[in-house]
């Protein structure tokens, strides 16, 4: 897949998930970033949409037979599991679709924050 169809497929899936405008589609590797407010929180990879997870997402995107993300480096296979390959149901349900993108974007942490950073502010000690 080119890097422009790369790049439509993800203006395509950004266009599901928020009205136009709210994601910013940037260049990544050899594939295009979705981004909002600076946070990527997914991207498209050989025609493959994958979204950031937190624990529960991962749970459920494995039952599903979902795949992390994975690439090969200096003769090894790297695995991101972070990053998994969105269900088919999902990206054919509008609405599944814009609810996960939601989630994956709650589970990204925002430029300069770590997520870490984000629950130890929510943590009480008392």
């Amino acid at each position: 897949m080119t890097s422009e169809a790369t790049r439509g497929l993800a203006l395509d899936f950004a266009s599901q998930i928020a009205p136009a405008g709210c994601i910013d589609i940037r260049r990544f590797f050899g594939g295009s970033a979705l981004v909002r407010n600076g946070a990527q929180f997914g991207f498209v990879m050989k025609g493959t949409l994958y979204l950031r997870v937190d624990e529960a997402m991962r749970a459920e995107f494995e039952a599903d037979g979902s795949e992390p993300f994975s690439y090969r480096a200096a003769g090894r296979e790297v695995t991101v599991r972070r990053y998994y390959a969105v269900p088919a149901h999902v990206i054919d349900d509008p609405a599944l679709l814009h609810s996960y993108a939601e989630r994956a974007l709650h589970a990204t942490p925002t430029p300069g924050h770590r997520l870490s950073d984000t629950i130890l502010a929510v943590t009480s000690f008392g």
